[in-house]
């Protein structure tokens, strides 16, 4: 990891996320609302909202996944960050998460609810620091890590970025 990256991830407290990078979780909203009241697709009550801290470096990339609420990306320090996502149709964007609004980033992004997204920093010999605000609050059961093979059979125009994002898998039975 890139020394200065490194450094903030250990005041920061960051470890390793399952998706790539690291991540400390920051806040959880004391309150939560019923699964009576949530849309079908959550399994059980969850927080208002959650907030984390994410960090790529170098390298590192956050593999495609996807989770049951949105995702609203916050820009803090380093280089941008490029989000790429694709939506429920197969229509594939990106969106370059950073502090030079001239220049055509922007500091802050939402991930709706539902669509496949992965990231990676821009500057390879850089970091990004960002924040992640989930509302309805992040539960890991809300969590998928996209399948290298499902993922390119349901999007095959997309599957050259879908293999660069994505850890192969074993062939399921």
């Amino acid at each position: 990891m890139i020394a200065k990256a490194k450094t903030i991830a250990e005041k920061l407290g960051l470890q390793p996320h399952p998706e790539g990078g690291y991540f400390k979780e920051v806040y959880r909203a004391e309150d939560k609302i019923e699964m009576a009241v949530l849309p079908k697709r959550f399994s059980g009550d969850r927080n208002f909202c959650t907030s984390i801290y994410f960090m790529l470096a170098g390298n590192d990339k956050s593999h495609f996944h996807r989770i049951q609420s949105d995702e609203i990306w916050h820009f803090y320090s380093g280089t941008a960050l490029m989000l790429h996502r694709i939506d429920a149709t197969g229509n594939y964007s990106r969106i370059k998460i950073g502090n030079d609004v001239l220049a055509g980033e922007t500091p802050q992004a939402v991930i709706p609810h539902g669509n496949w997204f992965a990231a990676e920093v821009e500057v390879k010999d850089s970091y990004a620091l960002v924040g992640c605000t989930v509302s309805p609050g992040f539960n890991f059961a809300d969590f998928e890590l996209a399948e290298q093979k499902d993922l390119c059979d349901k999007f095959p125009k997309h599957s050259d970025m879908i293999r660069r994002f994505t850890k192969e898998c074993v062939t399921k039975p």
